[in-house]
């Protein structure tokens, strides 16, 4: 049932456009593998092979580490609400940081939240559906502002400190690159 496809199609970019949660999964050669849930309007397909999302201050840093050592990502959506579907997008990322001379622009796409750490440039290289028949029904009642919040109560700074205590290695102990360093 499953379908490849070397783009990304018109209804594969308006499933992507109407989905409010995706995932992404990275992967060392050695190590944890890697799988996220994002969400906050921070994606944006920009092409037929292209998507940047924006990534927010978490607890850990992940796929900056795994990028760093093996350039491989997967997202994927799921159809919770209407559409019985899966879509994966698999492809390579180039991790850009604040200190990047593409920053403000890339960045600015999404309006610069206080606490973005990085914008993945994602490069598409295959489209993969699938039916989703078993993927349970959930309802969209809304974004969160936990973190937005959490982000504001810090500043900048208390956000800086954050990221140099607890994003500076994946939990298997890579650097991740947030401070332009091996940290």
């Amino acid at each position: 049932m499953a379908k490849q496809f070397d783009a990304i199609g018109d209804a594969h970019r308006a499933f992507i456009e109407a989905s409010h949660i995706f995932f992404v999964g990275t992967a060392a050669a050695d190590g944890r593998v890697n799988i996220s849930p994002k969400g906050t309007d921070s994606l944006r397909v920009m092409g037929p092979n292209r998507i940047l999302w924006l990534n927010l201050t978490g607890s850990g840093n992940e796929s900056a580490g795994h990028l760093a050592r093996v350039n491989r990502m997967t997202l994927m959506w799921a159809g919770f609400e209407k559409r019985p579907l899966i879509l994966r997008a698999y492809g390579t990322a180039r991790v850009v940081h604040e200190r990047d001379a593409d920053w403000a622009e890339l960045s600015g796409l999404f309006g610069a939240p206080l606490g973005a750490r990085q914008v993945f440039d994602m490069s598409v290289d295959m489209v993969q559906t699938s039916c989703g028949y078993a993927v349970p029904y959930f309802d969209f009642a809304g974004e969160r502002d936990t973190l937005a919040r959490w982000s504001a109560d810090r500043g900048e700074e208390g956000i800086r400190a954050y990221w140099d205590e607890k994003n500076r290695h994946t939990i298997d102990g890579a650097p991740t690159g947030i401070f332009g360093d091996d940290g």
